[in-house]
């Protein structure tokens, strides 16, 4: 394995145990995995910027080759701010594919950097940060698709 770096970027609003999922499984395949919590301090969130780079570091604690960072602006940035040569993605459905394919033709015009994606597992395939946010606003029980170190804590 060459000394090769993957950015995993998002929002992670709460990261969920399918983003845990793609960093685990990714693993093999990097020398090390950056989980890259972005901030958008235009974007309304659910969960403080620290609370959730707290929860992605305990969850990650264990794992040396994994680092966790936040940053703002674009991830192609943060990818040569930190010599990363590859962007990481979870792709959970079809319109996800569509997504996150435009973004990575553009991130590698701009900036030379290759998107490795990831297919969501299967059982998987279904959360998203967007509805377990949903599940927590209506006092759902989210403790199934989220950390327990996250699901501890809500």
């Amino acid at each position: 394995m060459s000394h090769s770096i993957a950015v995993f970027p998002g929002s992670f609003d709460p990261l969920t145990i399918g983003h845990v999922s793609i960093v685990q499984r990714a693993l093999p395949l990097f020398s090390k995995v950056v989980v890259g919590m972005g901030v958008n301090t235009t974007k309304k969130s659910m969960f403080a910027p620290e609370q959730r780079l707290a929860w992605i570091k305990g969850v990650f604690a264990n794992e040396p080759r994994i680092e966790v960072v936040s940053f703002e602006g674009l991830t192609v940035d943060l990818c040569k701010r930190l010599n990363a040569q590859f962007i990481l993605r979870g792709l959970r459905n079809g319109t996800d594919h569509d997504y996150e394919r435009t973004i990575a033709l553009m991130n590698r015009q701009l900036a030379g950097i290759e998107t490795v994606f990831l297919p969501a597992e299967a059982h998987h395939a279904h959360i998203s940060s967007t509805i377990v946010r949903e599940l927590i606003a209506n006092k759902a029980d989210v403790a199934a698709l989220v950390p327990m170190d996250i699901s501890r804590t809500l």
